[in-house]
């Protein structure tokens, strides 16, 4: 669109979520008596091994995680969306918070059960993994904030120390295959898989 007479137009919108496209983290997390709590979230980025995620301050895995500061980000197939979706509805805080209630939100302690996926022993960290997400991070929390332009949320930095990959999306020398894999996107509030490669970047090491 070289010639400005035909550049797009735009106009000025208030959306009610921002979710503009970002891969879905299934998040797990050690109740009280030790089980495994799951949180479906879409609010995270990384950079080195530090990676940033978005949780509500009324939810399980932010009390979960100020208890003991330690977590499991799995990070699921586009494959395994109906799985997600089965957890969507559900909350591990008992009674259910009242805003939640108002979206149809429902107390449910087994996660695995309700999802169908299974469970894995982490090595470092005291929750399971889920190990058919074909990357499952072990991760410490080292800190936790809320933000005050918007404090119905928690921002939680949390740091990396294993990761496991599924096999089949491994490349020599560590690498993960993008030909291979590619993460379920939510995208405003809807589930999508990657499209086509495009290119690469200057970068890229496979």
């Amino acid at each position: 669109m070289n010639n400005t007479n035909q550049m797009p137009q735009t106009e000025v919108i208030t959306p009610k979520i921002l979710y503009y496209g970002t891969p879905v983290i299934l998040l797990n997390t050690l109740n009280e008596d030790g089980t495994v709590n799951i949180s479906p979230i879409s609010s995270s980025w990384a950079l080195g091994d530090c990676i940033v995620l978005g949780v509500g301050v009324e939810g399980k895995a932010l009390e979960n995680l100020e208890r003991l500061p330690e977590c499991v980000i799995n990070i699921p197939s586009p494959s395994l969306w109906e799985n997600v979706e089965q957890l969507a509805p559900y909350t591990g805080k008992n009674p259910v918070p009242e805003h939640k209630q108002k979206y149809g939100f429902s107390y449910q302690k087994d996660k695995y059960a309700i999802s169908g996926l299974t469970p894995a022993q982490s090595i470092a960290v005291q929750p399971a993994r889920i190990m058919e997400c074909p990357l499952q991070i072990e991760a410490r929390v080292k800190n936790i904030r809320i933000p005050e332009h918007s404090p119905d949320f928690a921002i939680i930095e949390t740091q990396a120390v294993h990761v496991h990959a599924h096999k089949e999306i491994i490349l020599e020398g560590d690498h993960i295959d993008p030909q291979k894999w590619s993460p379920l996107i939510y995208n405003f509030r809807h589930y999508f898989g990657l499209g086509h490669q495009l290119g690469k970047t200057f970068r890229s090491e496979t």
